[in-house]
């Protein structure tokens, strides 16, 4: 890997941190959501209207993949709503592959390595030793069940999206109609869930919001960029820096409190995500 991607991945796993962060920096955690979702749609189009269009089998991929992500990102604001990026994040981005390993040992074919087993281990004691802070410090300890709900949904939407992606033959416009139904899912449902009222009328918040789906986006497409030119392994590791991304901006822009437990937990929890990568 040249100097180049390394700083390219870099930013990326910068990029996902970032946007979870706009996310959670609004008022209307939802409304947020709500907006980067509605953004998710014309930036789909603009890469699937230029490739072949999908076969019918691939559709009911696409629906379950848009289905897994109303979950997800429905967790992931319940989560944000009641604790810090730096507690939420690790734990529900720690725990997806740690869920997929596990999962795909158990019904997938592709054989799982001794590394990756000591991985998940290590995942799971990063994950308790953030849990526990939960309890020690006395915050609220709802958002354990919705992060974890994140990462179960992350997880499944991950295995949906590796095996869819075979069936459809072109990644490229798999993943850019999954952002298509994904935002109109999950527009859709919030609206019939909370109304029109869900949606912010601040233009400071369409602002934050569409950034974050830009960064979204972004994220997305140089990890998938650095793929091609570089061992898919290294890329998917290195991209989990994002964790520690995101403890760094819960810390210094949120003000979040740091202690030693949970930057220890934090660098355990990307150890053990790096271990299942590589």
């Amino acid at each position: 890997m040249t100097l180049g991607v390394f700083l390219a991945v870099l930013a990326a796993a910068f990029l996902h941190a970032l946007w979870n962060a706009l996310i959670k920096l609004g008022t209307s955690k939802a409304g947020g959501m709500v907006i980067l979702s509605i953004a998710e749609v014309p930036i789909g189009l603009s890469v699937a209207l230029f490739r072949p269009f999908p076969e019918a089998e691939v559709w009911w991929w696409l629906i379950a993949s848009g289905c897994t992500h109303f979950c997800y990102k429905s967790f992931l604001v319940f989560a944000y709503e009641r604790g810090d990026l730096s507690r939420v994040y690790p734990i529900a981005r720690g725990a997806a592959p740690m869920v997929v390993a596990v999962v795909g040992a158990l019904t997938l074919p592709d054989a799982i390595s001794m590394q990756e087993y000591l991985g998940v281990v290590v995942l799971g004691l990063g994950i308790l030793l953030m849990a526990r802070g939960v309890f020690t410090r006395g915050e609220d300890r709802r958002l354990l069940p919705f992060a974890l709900g994140s990462a179960c949904a992350t997880a499944t939407y991950t295995l949906i999206d590796g095996l869819g992606a075979r069936v459809s033959g072109d990644a490229v416009a798999y993943v850019a109609w999954v952002f298509v139904v994904d935002g109109t899912i999950f527009t859709t449902g919030m609206l019939l869930w909370k109304g029109l009222d869900v949606i912010p009328r601040q233009r400071k918040a369409w602002g934050v919001a569409t950034v974050a789906s830009a960064a979204s986006y972004g994220a997305y497409a140089v990890s998938v960029w650095a793929m091609t030119v570089a061992p898919l392994a290294v890329v998917a590791a290195l991209r989990e820096t994002s964790i520690l991304f995101a403890v760094l901006i819960g810390w210094l822009a949120f003000g979040e409190k740091m202690g030693v437990d949970k930057a220890v937990a934090a660098v355990v929890i990307v150890a053990g995500v790096v271990m299942t990568r590589l």
